[in-house]
């Protein structure tokens, strides 16, 4: 079926409107029309080809929720009507320990949503900047928001789960006090769910103006990350610290506030790397850093009966499928509270 979508051409290009195709429904599939999807700092590396290997035409999002259209044959856990997801992750290998672990998002063959080799035409997977996807149902999501916060939903398929796995793995919750550095798109996500979990949260940035807004979405403390005094005032008091900053930044300062064995985890992916830490942050408390990748299938789940339980969504903007150059513009100057979603209907023409 040939459907409407947006996408790029080249790394050098914007993006612009164009058709794609998806296959019809197997037996196992499911066929979402897609309502909203947000945009995620990851798109636009691979859009730019600021990551290696990115295939063109490139029709980037993995933040995608809708309605279920259509069922194949073998299909039992959905039925058209539903509200749904798509993630970061529409196929992996099935019997490697990681997915036999539900870690499928550590798997060695996973299939990204996008730009990964699929045998669909274009030969690698399309995003959701379109009007509709079809996914084996094993990597579909159940919504149980109100259909109301459905757009709000969105970015929870990647910055929610990015922020919930690191958190529920290092046993966030009651008695932690858990640091979040950066206040965007996952930092934001990092306090509300940091919260949620009944942890002591303090939010690092380096903007005082900044301060409130952290506090409304969770912070109890927050401290300016460029004043030495406050940062020393949290020296050796942490459990974990989540890094969600994108843009490659010393990582000593904050290896100081860790307790013995605390862990700095890494959830940003800047496009080149983080300068090296003195091995002394690390040593003289076993101290450890670490990296988190999105979340398997069933934790992504998990994370969303548990947003859904407690009214968690993400703070967004929505904006035209026709806007999204803009906001990558705006994304990297910070100029976002604290994500874009796109309102996929706008694909259409008026």
């Amino acid at each position: 079926m040939t459907i409407r979508a947006y996408g790029a051409h080249a790394g050098n290009k914007p993006l612009e409107a164009m058709q794609i195709t998806r296959r019809v429904p197997g037996a196992h599939d499911v066929q979402i029309d897609i309502a909203y999807c947000g945009v995620c700092h990851s798109d636009l590396h691979t859009v730019r080809a600021e990551w290696a290997g990115t295939l063109y035409p490139c029709v980037p999002g993995h933040e995608i929720v809708g309605r279920v259209s259509a069922v194949g044959a073998h299909v039992s856990g959905f039925r058209i009507g539903d509200l749904v997801g798509i993630g970061c992750i529409v196929d992996s290998c099935q019997h490697c320990e990681d997915c036999g672990a539900g870690l499928e998002n550590y798997c060695d063959h996973m299939i990204g949503t996008y730009n990964s080799p699929t045998p669909d035409a274009p030969g690698h997977t399309l995003g959701g900047y379109s009007q509709r996807i079809v996914a084996h149902e094993r990597y579909v999501l159940s919504i149980r928001h109100p259909e109301a916060q459905l757009a709000a939903v969105a970015p929870l398929l990647c910055a929610g789960i990015t922020t919930y796995s690191p958190l529920r793995h290092w046993n966030a919750g009651p008695g932690k006090k858990i640091g979040v550095v950066g206040i965007g798109g996952l930092g934001h996500m990092g306090i509300k769910l940091a919260h949620a979990m009944g942890a002591h949260v303090v939010a690092f940035t380096t903007s005082e103006s900044k301060r409130e807004a952290a506090k409304v979405l969770g912070a109890d403390e927050v401290v300016v990350s460029r004043d030495a005094d406050a940062m020393a005032a949290h020296h050796k008091r942490f459990d974990l610290i989540l890094n969600t900053v994108a843009m490659p930044h010393g990582l000593d300062a904050f290896l100081a506030l860790l307790k013995r064995d605390g862990i700095l985890a890494l959830v940003g992916a800047p496009a080149s790397p983080h300068p090296a830490p003195n091995v002394f942050n690390l040593i003289t408390k076993r101290r450890s850093i670490a990296g988190s990748m999105i979340g398997g299938i069933p934790e992504t789940q998990e994370m969303l009966d548990f947003c859904a339980a407690r009214g968690i969504v993400a703070d967004i903007e929505l904006i035209r499928a026709d806007q999204v150059n803009d906001a990558y513009e705006r994304m990297l100057k910070g100029d976002v509270k604290y994500r874009f979603v796109i309102d996929n209907a706008t694909l259409s023409p008026s």
